[in-house]
């Protein structure tokens, strides 16, 4: 179309699909409050107004992560602060608990690094057990543990707390901690726990588009990057920590997004944290009764993490025989209805639901109803 042919009063109109049919495992759906909020007008991002809104923020963020430290806010995905953290926190040799593709992928962030790394691995669907995380760090000298909270890829919930307690006992070694899929969705006690450096993502479980990354890093992590030379710059924590301190960024930020995430924040805020924890592991617990009924029926399903270290965000289904991951999405896509197939090696044996986000339990029945259908 060229200009001539546009009209100053020419509107473009999105048909947007009803709420609540969207539950791939990231990014997750967004509310169309939430999407609107991108349309305000750009600002200064050295201005008054722009330190404002990073100021009105950070209580917020400092709820969502249990903390009293700062929130940074990085304009990239998760991978960039996973970068960070290693960057920033590892001197030389890291341990790496890998279950599946995403702690796979921290192990090759330190690789890629130029670091030591070591590579802990358990059969896909297990958690990582504290006692042998003991026994490796006994073995060897380590400066660093990398972990992911809520593999995406199988739906294991690491248990993080007590992970931390045996990384801390073995001395001068700090822990780093992927928690995509886990950070607004299960219980993450930043300072409680002691996490020297835990990470997220803006489209998982807080329920807002793509591009924004958040980081809590406490005072061992933050003298761990004074000392590290390097660092590099766009992921410099001591920048971050600096420029947080005025309110503002070290870079220039996705502008439009912190419009977004300023309206989620008040939402997070008005549900609760806790609140908004126990609806993701309602929606949980349904999932799995749900798979239970399904192979009381005579079609097995089953839940590849084990009871006790389940995701409140995602669940990973094992199918029955004949069936596999891409048939099924594909079965339900043609119904207006959107899943996750398996994740790397999984992906023929297994689907993914994510139910996270600002998905409601009614949301999620009517989404296995879908599901069941296609099954059977």
């Amino acid at each position: 179309m060229t200009h001539a042919m546009l009209d100053s009063e020419e509107r473009i109109v999105i048909t947007r699909p009803r709420f609540g049919r969207f539950f791939l495992p990231g990014p997750t759906e967004v509310r169309a409050e939430i999407l609107e909020a991108q349309l305000r007008p750009m600002i200064g991002h050295r201005g008054k107004p722009m330190e404002q809104l990073m100021a009105e923020m950070q209580p917020a963020l400092r709820g969502v992560f249990r903390t009293g430290r700062p929130v940074y806010i990085a304009s990239s995905s998760a991978t960039g602060l996973m970068e960070a953290a290693v960057r920033n926190g590892a001197r030389r040799r890291v341990l790496a608990l890998v279950n599946g593709a995403f702690s796979e992928r921290f192990y090759q962030i330190a690789v890629a690094c130029g670091l030591e790394a070591d590579a802990l691995r358990v059969p896909l669907g297990e958690a990582h057990a504290p006692d042998r995380v003991a026994d490796a760090l006994r073995g060897r000298a380590y400066d660093a543990v990398t972990v992911v909270h809520s593999e995406t890829a199988t739906g294991v919930l690491n248990p993080i707390a007590d992970l931390a307690r045996v990384v801390h006992d073995a001395g001068d070694v700090v822990l780093l901690v992927d928690s995509v899929t886990g950070v607004a969705g299960a219980p993450v006690e930043s300072d409680g726990w002691g996490l020297d450096f835990v990470l997220t993502g803006s489209q998982k479980a807080l329920a807002l588009p793509p591009g924004l990354a958040f980081g809590v890093a406490q005072d061992a992590m933050l003298g761990r990057a004074r000392e590290a030379r390097g660092r590099g710059i766009y992921f410099d924590l001591v920048e971050f920590d600096k420029y947080l301190a005025k309110n503002q960024t070290p870079n220039t930020p996705a502008l439009s997004l912190l419009y977004a995430l300023q309206v989620q924040l008040q939402h997070i805020r008005a549900e609760g944290i806790e609140a908004r924890w126990a609806r993701h592991a309602a929606m949980a617990e349904r999932c799995w009764q749900w798979a239970d009924d399904m192979t009381q029926r005579g079609i097995p399903l089953g839940v590849l993490a084990p009871p006790g270290f389940r995701s409140p965000t995602v669940t990973c289904l094992t199918l029955p025989p004949r069936r596999t991951g891409p048939a099924v999405t594909a079965a339900l896509a043609s119904r207006g209805w959107t899943i996750g197939a398996g994740y790397g090696e999984l992906k023929d044996a297994t689907i993914r639901i994510g139910h996270m986000g600002d998905h409601t339990v009614a949301e999620l029945d009517a989404l296995l109803a879908q599901l069941a259908e296609v099954l059977a």
